[in-house]
């Protein structure tokens, strides 16, 4: 089976992640494309942010495509410098002819995205009395359950889906021993969830005061690190696009990529 074009690989990752559910702010879909889209893609690397060294990697790969879920061009630049960050890490995929895609706020909002995978997780198998979208741009995931789940287990399976050993946790004065519900946000995502009205608030990042105004009004905020909880989605999205193009598309996660943070 031939390698499939650039034009059909974005054609899939916009199946999966409609950029028209991205938001307003957000930076999604094709970046960079050093080569004319009807050109060959055999090889992709997938990662949560393109620093200089995933973009080093992707290039020893021989990659042609670099799937990023933060997008490396965000705010836009007055200047392109080898500052040893997301600036050189732009200038070094072009340079090495890697095209560059991203989906983010999109992949967050889609159905079967990262934030219906991250309730599915938590979960584990149990369906839900109810599930719907929640929050500032409906980023976020509220799940209702049929049967109250202990707060302890909540905790422990957000530390194996996340991968971590420790998470920060936030409890109102009288902490709940059980929960009937809980809303997931991924990244930062405090904007979100601010207002919703669930007993545990799991993301990844908060800011103090939302948290106060969490915790306030009878809230447990549940934070696991940025991007712990997007980058556990990864091996998701692999299989995905490995579904639609099988041997014809070397499909990778980055080794190079990882949370910047590290519990001592």
């Amino acid at each position: 089976m031939a390698a499939p074009s650039l034009a059909e690989v974005v054609d899939i990752l916009r199946e999966i992640a409609p950029i028209e559910l991205a938001a307003e702010w957000d930076n999604v879909g094709l970046l960079v494309r050093p080569f004319a889209a009807g050109r060959k893609v055999a090889r992709a690397l997938l990662c949560v942010d393109m620093s200089v060294a995933v973009v080093a990697e992707a290039r020893a790969a021989k990659a042609d495509l670099v799937v990023s879920y933060h997008p490396p061009i965000f705010h836009g630049f007055k200047k392109l410098h080898a500052d040893g960050g997301v600036q050189e890490a732009v200038l070094a995929a072009a340079a090495a002819g890697l095209a560059v895609y991203s989906p983010h706020t999109a992949l967050d909002a889609a159905p079967s995205g990262l934030c219906d995978w991250l309730v599915e997780q938590l979960l584990a198998g149990a369906p839900p009395k109810e599930l719907r979208p929640c929050g500032d741009g409906e980023f976020g995931r509220l799940a209702v359950l049929a049967k109250p789940l202990p707060m302890a287990t909540l905790l422990q399976r957000c530390k194996k889906r996340f991968g971590v050993q420790t998470l920060q946790v936030a409890h109102p004065a009288r902490a709940p021993r059980a929960i009937r519900s809980f809303a997931v946000a991924a990244g930062a995502g405090g904007s979100v969830l601010r207002g919703v009205a669930a007993d545990v608030l799991v993301t990844g990042e908060m800011s103090h005061h939302d948290a106060l105004a969490a915790v306030a009004a009878g809230r447990t905020v549940v934070l696991a690190g940025h991007s712990n909880t997007e980058r556990c989605y990864l091996p998701t999205l692999q299989k995905r696009l490995r579904a639609e193009f099988g041997r014809a598309l070397d499909v990778r996660l980055a080794r190079a990529d990882r949370d910047p943070f590290a519990a001592v």
